[in-house]
Formats: structure tokens, sequence, C-alpha cells
């Protein structure tokens, strides 16, 4: 079992930045892709972002290229969001997601293990 919880949510105007962290802990996640999805009210969840446990090619949604940045820190089993120039558009609760497997995906019914979330609210 992997366990992932979230933390950094918060309610910031229009154009300000926020830092999501998601600790990781449980089995080894070395082979894992992780993400980000999140999902605002009456819509669905959407990707937002992933990255290898161990590799560097990071993965965007089209909405937050330029102003969301993955990263992981292996040392402390912590994966990061950046989030910056956000927007009222952003607000939703922002999960991270574990999914074992060969080929990043972002199909949220694919990943094997969420957080609980955590709540991101921009205001105009």
């Amino acid at each position: 079992q992997v366990q992932l919880v979230e933390s950094g949510g918060g309610s910031v105007q229009a154009g300000g930045s926020l830092n999501l962290s998601c600790l990781v802990s449980g089995r080894a996640v070395g082979t894992y892709f992780m993400a980000w999805f999140r999902q605002a009210p009456g819509k669905e969840r959407e990707f937002v972002a992933g990255i290898w446990w161990i590799g560097s090619d990071p993965y965007y949604a089209d909405s937050v290229k330029e102003r969301f940045t993955i990263s992981r820190d292996n040392a402390k089993n912590t994966l990061y969001l950046q989030m910056n120039s956000l927007q009222p558009k952003d607000t939703a609760v922002y999960y991270c997601a574990a999914d074992r497997t060969t080929l990043p995906r972002t199909s949220s019914g694919q990943y094997d293990y969420w957080g609980q979330g955590t709540q991101v609210t921009v205001s105009s």
C-alpha cells in the first residue's frame, strides 16, 4: 500500500501562488508515475501534471503549462506542485496520485493510489 497526504491548499487572489505538497509513505514507489489531478464542483477529475518518481521529464495539461511546475524530492518522499499566476478557473480540490505503470497516463481511473485532496480557491 502507498499512502499519500496532500497539504498546502488555501485561498488566494487571482495572480497569486501556492505550493502543494504530497507526502508519500508505505511501499516503495520507485517505478511509479506520480501525478496531480484536480476536480472542480460538478466537473470530472482532470489531469494537471505528472512526473516519474525516478526520472525527469514532467508532463502538463495545456491549461497549466508555463504556470505550474511539478517536482519531487526523493529524499523527503515528497511530491510538489508549484502553482503561479493562479486564476479563478484553477479553483478545485487537488489530489496527489500514484500509478504503477510503464507509461505516463492522464486518466484518473487508471491510478492505483490517491490522497484525500486539498482545496484550492482562487478569487477574482
